[in-house]
């Protein structure tokens, strides 16, 4: 007897606990979604990459990196 009320107690434990972190997850509002970012491809090797990273060369063309950037000018 005293087993089926051990088993008793876990059980409606292990159904407040799940019954709790459902109640969390519906409260919390999802993060946010990244803004979507305006990509350019480097002239040298076609790689891809953010607006935001890439470097400006002295033609105006936009590179992945200052070692393409350089081998562009020369």
């Amino acid at each position: 007897m005293k087993y089926l009320l051990v088993l008793a107690v876990v059980m409606v434990a292990l159904w407040v606990w799940r019954n709790n972190r459902r109640v969390d997850r519906q409260e919390r509002p999802p993060p946010p979604l990244p803004l979507p970012q305006d990509m350019v491809r480097c002239p040298v090797c076609s790689v891809h990459l953010p607006r935001t990273d890439a470097l400006a060369g002295p033609d105006g063309r936009l590179y992945c990196c200052q070692e393409h950037r350089l081998r562009a000018g020369s």
